[in-house]
């Protein structure tokens, strides 16, 4: 277990601690890097540029200006006593740190991805193969190979008995045994496309600090006086450099990773599409869970006030209005801070075998048709044959239904959800109907889910302090897992599969700008004089106007 720290040499204890993003000057996409001691080394692929990075100032030196065109695609950069490793097409180099004259080292049949050496030892990750190579430095002949634990390119970086190897498609960190390959535990980046990864050790507290390079694209808005109007969007390369924080809970399996403190807040504002008049009524809002990656730092009331229920575990919001008359108005909802941070959980389907019973009143709730699941329909039940088949292992079983519905389904936005029968024929859905589809199946094969949503916060934690709004209201769902309780599972995000397997990121793991609200209730119900008021009756969207805010207040450095 490990708390990162970004340790640069020179500055205060308080700016040692204090998360800061690295933004090399002129670098379009950092990929491989390392560090000499205090020194901050990393390729700029596309340019060429070996750079040497200030990283309290972004300032950068090209470290070899007369090799450019030698460093040109180079993608895995690792440093080891005096000698520089890179990879470059489908080839390893090495040359000394202060003459960088390549050398070959050996030649693969794909494009080799990324490289790290610790004392004999070379690791070489290939996206084609699927494989770690591992290489004696001085015979240069194969030892053996590891599994990529990912399906994307992977960076490598190695420190001790630990192999760190970077997926960008899963947007993941794995910490390997680098004697066997066996993974130990897995952390989400805080950001898309992670290229590179580094270690660097701190010479006064002796910990290790990870720090990753992202590289892609961002859109931006340009002036162009050619246009009409006389602008255009376009997009621009977007690179930098981050520390990754972590902590590992063993016992419990899983680990946190980065994650900001935000402020949210949820508002209706009374404004009918027709005039209504209601008495006694009670206006429940679901609010935000307490769990393992999310903490409650506090709760207020928007608006008026309001008391509190607990429904299945559930707080919820109750605002109380003696009637609803023509031409009332209102604005009423919650505020809250929150500490949140990226999940992954490590469970192994040997983990999963011999599990105890499902408990009776998992079994009543959570494996019956409540929620127009269209269990009883034939088409639904053939999907929940189909997509275990033989299976008995509840995981793999779960691995395997979500693995279907990413076959049988294309994502599409809709205004309104069908139920799954309709979905599996049409063979199009939304997130809130891929999460109707994996719930008939997985409870038709005994495991019990939930849904768990309602909002994510924008992904923008380069914007703090400043009011965003999400585009869309999102759902995800939880399956439980007896032994081990509710896991987190995204219902249509990893269903990014080019002919090859699907990321597993969100497969028991959640990135911090999730904010889990109303754990299997309803997040928003009505009710006039005790009863409980239908979308027949009158839907709360006709009845008001939700307005969803998020502020980013800082990033969390610590657990």
């Amino acid at each position: 277990m490990l708390n990162m720290s970004f340790a640069p040499t020179n500055v205060t204890v308080s700016q040692m601690l204090a998360p800061r993003t690295i933004r090399p000057l002129t670098a379009a996409t950092l990929c491989g890097m390392a560090f000499i001691q205090d020194r901050l080394i990393a390729i700029d692929t596309i340019k060429g540029h070996l750079l040497e990075i200030d990283p309290k100032t972004d300032n950068s030196k090209i470290v070899n200006p007369h090799q450019v065109q030698e460093f040109t695609d180079v993608t895995g950069l690792a440093v080891w006593e005096d000698t520089l490793w890179v990879t470059r097409g489908n080839s390893v180099y090495r040359c000394k740190v202060d003459s960088l004259g390549l050398e070959h080292f050996v030649t693969l049949p794909y494009s080799a991805d990324g490289v790290a050496v610790w004392e004999s030892t070379v690791y070489v990750s290939c996206y084609r193969l699927g494989y770690i190579l591992i290489f004696d430095r001085d015979t240069r002949k194969e030892i053996t190979r590891f599994y990529a634990p990912g399906v994307g390119v992977e960076n490598l970086a190695v420190y001790g008995d630990t192999l760190w190897v970077c997926d960008r498609t899963e947007q993941t960190v794995y910490s390997l045994d680098r004697a066997t390959g066996e993974i130990k535990f897995s952390v989400l980046t805080p950001f898309e496309s992670p290229t590179g990864i580094g270690v660097h050790l701190d010479a006064e507290t002796g910990k290790q600090n990870l720090y990753i390079a992202y590289a892609s694209e961002e859109p931006y808005i340009r002036d162009n006086p050619n246009a009409d109007p006389n602008h255009e969007l376009t997009y621009r390369d977007r690179t930098f450099i981050h520390p990754l924080y972590y902590y590992h809970d063993p016992e419990k399996h899983y680990a946190l990773s980065n994650g900001y403190l935000i402020e949210m807040s949820y508002a209706e504002e009374i404004a009918p599409l027709d005039e209504v008049y209601l008495q006694e009524v009670e206006w429940r809002i679901a609010l935000p869970s307490e769990t393992e990656r999310q903490k409650i730092q506090q709760i207020e009331p928007i608006g008026i006030p309001f008391t509190e229920e607990v429904i299945d575990g559930q707080r919820v919001a109750v605002f109380k209005f003696d009637t609803l008359a023509p031409g009332e108005r209102h604005i009423f909802g919650w505020k809250a801070v929150l500490e949140v941070r990226s999940i992954k959980y490590r469970i192994t389907p040997k983990d999963v075998e011999n599990l105890p019973e499902i408990p009776p009143e998992f079994q009543e709730r959570y494996l019956v048709d409540d929620d127009e699941l269209a269990m009883d329909t034939s088409i639904v039940r053939r999907a929940a044959r189909d997509a275990v088949g033989s299976e008995t292992n509840l995981l793999r079983k779960m691995y395997n239904i979500r693995n279907y519905v990413y076959d049988e389904l294309s994502y599409g936005i809709k205004p309104y959800i069908d139920t799954p029968d309709i979905v599996l024929e049409r063979g199009v859905g939304s997130c809130g109907e891929y999460v109707g589809v994996l719930l008939a199946l997985c409870r038709l094969n005994g495991i019990p889910c939930r849904t768990v949503g309602r909002y994510k916060c924008p992904p923008q934690s380069e914007h703090q302090n400043v009011p965003l709004q999400p585009d869309f209201n999102h759902v995800w769902l939880e399956f439980y897992m007896p032994g081990f309780g509710w896991l987190p599972m995204e219902s249509n995000p990893d269903d990014v599969g080019n002919d090859g397997r699907y990321p597993t990121r969100f497969f028991m793991g959640l990135s911090w700008y999730h904010i889990e609200i109303g754990k299997g209730i309803p997040f928003e119900t009505l009710s006039s004089q005790g009863a409980r008021l239908t979308k027949e009756d009158i839907p709360i969207g006709d009845l008001a106007i939700n307005h969803i805010r998020f502020t980013i207040l800082k990033e969390l450095s610590d657990f």
